[in-house]
């Protein structure tokens, strides 16, 4: 199978010179975190929320709206790029490596489509049970949790998102994204003489995720991969019959599991 049969062709993408409000803004229209950069019809990056969280959380852009800030300032610039005619197993060796997720599809540096992690999901077939892939020791947070020691733990685990947790059940979600607007709305509404304290403040609780989409121990990989692209989530936090959590499980997670199940003979 080649990529041109499961990539996304109608793409979002921004200039590098666009301010990162409309940056911002495209992303939560279109609910996606990551988007090609170009500067004369050519990629030149991508700009990631994880990107747009550090540099509206970093003291050294104490002061500075998003409005001032601008897409080349947020953007991967070192990236992978694929051509419409890369195998896919060669997409899915890759999975669970470092860098970004989002692989633009290039001819001659123009990008005529993406594939995300979520373009592969609709391959994740069986009825392996979650429990058996899932990741059973999670790292959670609280609702009344500072927010920038939420996003402290993420970074030192190298981790995309935290389930909150109350009394053992499953509250709310913080990503990447909840904190990267969670920050510029911040920056927007208070004085430069305030907005220190105010980030210093924010708690998990603000700026959560709610509902959670969740599913239990006995779902399939299957079930659980049509559940991220109906709900259009990254992961599930995975609770038993008490209704507590007891695992999670992400995208990475269905994909490590179809690339050790793919065969080329599969397409």
């Amino acid at each position: 199978m080649k990529v041109k049969e499961i990539m996304t062709r109608d793409v979002i993408y921004v200039n590098k010179n666009d301010d990162l409000r409309h940056v911002i803004d495209l992303m939560e229209k279109h609910n996606i975190t990551k988007m090609p950069v170009v500067d004369d019809g050519k990629i030149v990056g991508i700009v990631t929320d994880n990107k747009i969280a550090d540099k509206l959380g970093s003291i050294r852009s104490k002061g500075v709206i998003a409005a001032h800030l601008h897409a080349s300032s947020v953007m991967e610039k070192d990236f992978d790029a694929i051509s419409p005619d890369t195998d896919v197993a060669d997409i899915l060796a890759k999975v669970g490596l470092p860098g970004p997720t989002m692989l633009p599809v290039t001819v001659d540096g123009t990008v005529v489509g993406v594939v995300t992690k979520a373009d592969l999901l609709p391959m994740v077939k069986g009825d392996t049970r979650i429990e058996e892939i899932m990741t059973n020791h999670v790292i959670t947070a609280k609702p009344g949790d500072r927010v920038v020691h939420a996003r402290r733990i993420m970074l030192d685990n190298d981790i995309a998102r935290l389930p909150v947790v109350d009394g053992g059940k499953v509250v709310g979600i913080i990503s990447d994204k909840e904190i990267a607007f969670a920050f510029a709305a911040l920056r927007r509404s208070f004085s430069i003489g305030q907005q220190q304290h105010q980030l210093k403040m924010l708690t998990v609780g603000d700026i959560m995720k709610t509902p959670v989409v969740t599913i239990t121990l006995s779902s399939t990989v299957e079930e659980a991969a049509k559940l991220m692209m109906e709900k259009e989530v990254g992961c599930l936090p995975v609770i038993g019959g008490d209704e507590k959590l007891h695992g999670i499980v992400t995208r990475t997670d269905l994909l490590r599991y179809l690339y050790e199940h793919y065969s080329n003979g599969s397409s």
